[in-house]
């Protein structure tokens, strides 16, 4: 069978490009069920806490902010081009511009497959602001490290429990089928 160059098989089997992804090639299970799997700081929090399960309390901090659906979903789906790139931790992705480039071409064709568009100016400014706060509660939850000023405490403490993964994927798809769903039909 012939692949194409520079493809990886994603969960569902898709045949996927990253360097040239199709909004018709995104999955929304592929996204869960890889971020699911994969550890925040690089692996180095002294126990398993998934990307996946951050994205979801991201979405649950909008929910509980109040902000519209596409905002939540945006926070939702916010690292989901880390199902398809993995990551690269900020210090050393500050100096990787072309890593920079086909990060946001990714992230922007998730957005486009799964929201229908890209987040406004302002729906970014919360998706970032949320990310943030959660990335300090997290360091200083696992670590006792405070990368920054202390946010403002989020209105939805995330737990830190360590979670299975398929618990983390499932949650993940429940949330964007109730808010996929709810935007698609307001």
């Amino acid at each position: 069978m012939n692949k194409p160059d520079g493809h990886i098989t994603t969960y569902t089997k898709v045949q996927f490009c990253p360097l040239h992804p199709h909004i018709t090639d995104i999955e929304v299970r592929d996204i869960a069920h890889a971020l699911s799997l994969m550890t925040r700081a690089n692996g180095h929090f002294p126990r398993f806490y998934s990307v996946g399960q951050h994205s979801v309390d991201c979405a649950k901090e909008a929910i509980a902010e109040g902000l519209d659906r596409e905002t939540i979903l945006g926070c939702l789906l916010h690292d989901g081009s880390e199902a398809y790139l993995s990551d690269i931790t900020r210090p050393v992705k500050q100096y990787l511009q072309q890593y920079g480039d086909i990060e946001k071409k990714m992230q922007d064709t998730i957005y486009e497959a799964l929201l229908g568009h890209i987040p406004t100016e302002e729906q970014f400014a919360h998706i970032k602001r949320i990310d943030d706060m959660l990335l300090y509660y997290e360091f200083y939850h696992f670590m006792q490290e405070e990368l920054y000023d202390k946010p403002d405490e989020p209105a939805c403490m995330p737990e830190f429990s360590e979670r299975q993964f398929r618990e983390v994927e499932d949650e993940f798809l429940d949330i964007f089928d109730q808010y996929k769903n709810l935007s698609m039909h307001s």
